[in-house]
């Protein structure tokens, strides 16, 4: 096993503190190994360095070095703080305390506030858009929701920039800030709602630090009892730090320099929050005597993967260009990555859905793919050619896993059996655990074969799926353990975040990609304008925009495709073009900026569009230009660019001939069929294919063909039945069961 390879689910915990050290690389080893002093670690993408700082944890507390808990560990997402503490648990280093920035500052927080400022700490508002609008109602501003989100989002900026309302202005200028209104408008808006807060004696997210920043800077005496418990501090992610982190960083260690940051420069994406890697690439000048290593082994990706993550960077400029890491992968070789041009957005999701289709076939986890995007927005159109093929999914950034209302019901039934199964006739012929996990959840809705389709019903069963197969890996690696002992290890990974793996399809955007991996991944909407987004306009802006691209490429580890559609509609102009960072690197694509795709071999795909299977890497299929007329409205004749009017083949406004008796059949008889797939509706047939049916009545399967949204699959599913209820005629009482 190399160093970075994924263990199994439940680990033997190491016998000694050398054992903890055992399989680390040595550059890992040195990390693990440097406990005294400031350490700046610089750890590229896929080189293990979460394994290395657990490691460097788990290694001074089994050695007696550290006390585990004078240790603080800190990172930015709650997900990566519950894998850091699930890690440290496996390794024998528990009692230490890994956590977000804010949650270790509401901590400190609330149990200083009655000391520093008397009485209870006052309610946190968690959604502070509401109260933005009240202030701009009360200045006599009107904001859009989109104006809404930028104003919000300026505050959040300004406060983790530690910019009070009077000193916005200035300070956006000087920072280059594409404000969403004017400076001074903003300003005023940004002192209205701080108003307004105080009035209603609540605190945002942000003034968990300011106020934490504040009490800790003002009593010396809480500043020195905070000192007191933590001796140790590490810190992951140190590229993400804002100035107001930073500055409670400082005042956490005081003249103290024993600390540990881990970062990558070229993996900092989100500096429209504050985030800046200047902390980072200063800690040697802030700290001359400081140990710094380099993580470069990639144990991640595949050498194509990571030439291509290595070539992006190659071709950026900056500082954090400056500090690169040029990886090096410890893989084997893998398949090139594929380049994948469409003629339109419905018809790279279509292809990217058929694509994922064939790697399932081929033996490669739902549960390891993931679809990558850009914005949000990009989702829904993956959603609906996933569920159009069966394909189950799962949106990155949805509800918790132990938050689910089905894995609540399974772990109270769990914790029943435990209690009382010696009189539960269900567990009599259960001789061991996993058997017992299934007959429990079974009774919650598990079946040992999926339901059909997507959808609530398939993610119900998704998650009792996970609760299964973690029992049966318990089992696996603890023979001897009981019901109660694998309700003590839920009731320990539900308090650290710690989930189980949910098979599907990931969909998330690049943003919230970050820190994950998946065998294959696919990199979705490359077309200038999408990448960089369009609203990147700056250098620094157009770098980040660079730096995520690379944040993509490096979750893939074997599998990668890139894609991009040349209009966004079927029918629209095909004036489109990949994405800048692809010059050069794509084949074909030559070495200048602005250079376009040359047909011929490489490795580069072409999608033929809608319906039509891709073709092979190496002999991509011609693209033909213009073969697609404009789609127009069949009433008025103006040419159509929205999906959903072109799926009627009229505008929205224009009358409309549809049978309503017809189109309320069709709905019934969709009803039905959703109940049987276990899916919503619309993965039968959105509502405005039913009503283009209703309105064309098509007598032929031809003639349903033609209608958009009635693709080959459903029109061997669905076809017979739908020109049956065109035809007037009663489908047979067991119609939900074809």
């Amino acid at each position: 096993m190399t160093a970075a390879t994924h263990s199994t689910l439940f680990p033997r915990v190491p016998d000694t503190a050398d054992a903890v050290l055992d399989g680390l690389d040595p550059e890992q080893r040195e990390v693990a190994t440097a406990l005294h002093g400031p350490v700046c670690v610089l750890a590229g993408a896929g080189t293990g360095k979460t394994r290395a700082i657990t490691h460097r944890i788990a290694y001074g507390v089994r050695a007696g070095i550290l006390q585990p808990t004078s240790v603080l560990a800190v990172t930015f997402t709650n997900r990566a703080a519950g894998e850091m503490r699930g890690r440290l648990r496996q390794l024998g280093a528990t009692g230490v305390q890994a956590r977000t920035f804010h949650s270790a500052a509401l901590r400190q927080l609330q149990y200083f506030w009655p000391k520093a400022v008397g009485g209870s700490l006052p309610r946190l508002v968690e959604r502070k858009v509401q109260l933005v609008a009240e202030a701009a109602a009360a200045c006599r501003v009107r904001l859009d929701r989109n104006e809404l989100r930028d104003v919000t989002g300026e505050i959040e900026w300004s406060k983790v920039t530690q910019t009070v309302p009077a000193d916005y202005a200035a300070v956006a200028a000087k920072s280059g800030r594409d404000t969403p209104r004017d400076p001074a408008e903003v300003s005023q808006l940004y002192a209205a709602y701080e108003d307004l807060k105080r009035d209603r004696a609540v605190i945002d997210f942000e003034d968990v630090l300011l106020l934490a920043v504040g009490i800790l800077q003002d009593r010396h005496d809480i500043a020195e009892q905070v000192r007191s418990q933590y001796q140790h501090f590490v810190v992951d992610e140190y590229q993400d730090v804002s100035p107001l982190q930073q500055r409670l960083l400082e005042l956490w260690l005081g003249e103290r320099d024993n600390l540990c940051v881990v970062g990558d420069a070229s993996q900092t994406i989100y500096s429209f929050t504050g985030a800046t890697p200047d902390h980072l690439l200063n800690f040697r000048t802030r700290h001359p005597g400081a140990t710094v290593v380099k993580l470069v082994r990639d144990y991640r990706s595949t050498p194509q993967v990571v030439h291509l993550a290595n070539g992006l960077l190659a071709q950026a400029v900056g500082r954090a260009a400056d500090h690169r890491l040029e990886l090096i992968s410890q893989r084997e070789r893998g398949t090139d990555p594929v380049y994948v041009e469409y003629a339109d957005e419905p018809a790279e999701a279509e292809g990217a859905a058929r694509r994922i289709r064939a790697l399932i076939a081929d033996g490669v986890p739902a549960g390891d793919i993931a679809i990558l995007f850009r914005t949000n927005s990009q989702s829904e159109i993956y959603e609906q050619a996933l569920a159009d093929l069966g394909i189950p999914y799962l949106l990155r950034g949805a509800e918790r896993f132990f938050e689910r209302t089905e894995v609540r019901e399974a772990g109270a039934a769990l914790r029943g059996a435990a209690r009382f199964g010696g009189n539960d006739t269900l567990l009599d012929d259960m001789v061991d655990l996993p058997s017992q996990v299934r007959a429990v959840l079974s009774t919650k809705g598990w079946t040992p074969q999926p339901p059909a389709g997507s959808g609530a019903v398939r993610d119900r069963w998704e998650s009792l799926a996970a609760l299964v197969r973690l029992a049966e890996d318990f089992a696996a690696a603890r023979p001897d353990a009981t019901l109660a002992d694998l309700v003590a290890e839920l009731d320990e990974r539900a308090a650290a975040q710690h989930a189980p793996t949910v098979e599907g399809v990931t969909l998330a955007s690049l943003h919230a990609a970050k820190g994950l991996e998946w065998d294959a991944v696919f990199l979705v909407g490359l077309a200038e304008g999408m990448m960089p987004i369009t609203y990147a306009k700056t250098d620094e802006q157009v770098e980040e925009e660079r730096r995520l691209l690379y944040v993509g490429v490096t979750r893939a580890r074997v599998h990668l495709s890139l894609s991009w559609a040349l209009s966004r509609s079927p029918g629209g102009r095909p004036n489109r073009r990949p994405s800048r960072f692809l010059d050069g690197l794509r084949p074909g694509s030559g070495t200048a900026a602005g250079a376009r795709a040359a047909g011929g071999p490489g490795g580069i795909e072409r999608g033929t569009g809608r319906g039509g299977e891709p073709g092979a890497a190496g002999a991509p299929r011609e693209r033909r230009r213009g073969s697609r007329s404009p789609a127009r409205c069949r009433v008025c004749g103006r040419t159509l660019t929205d999906a959903g009017e072109m799926k009627l083949m009229r505008c929205e406004d224009c009358p409309s001939d549809m049978d309503e008796g017809l189109y309320e059949r069709l709905l019934e008889w969709r009803s039905g069929q959703a109940r049987r797939l276990g899916q919503p509706p619309f993965c039968v047939f959105t509502d405005k294919t039913l009503i283009a049916i209703a309105e064309a009545v098509p007598e032929d399967e031809g003639e349903l063909a033609r209608i958009p949204g009635v693709v080959v699959r459903k029109l061997r599913h669905f076809g017979a039945d739908v020109l049956a209820i065109c035809a007037g005629q009663e489908l047979a009482d067991d119609d939900e069961a074809s």
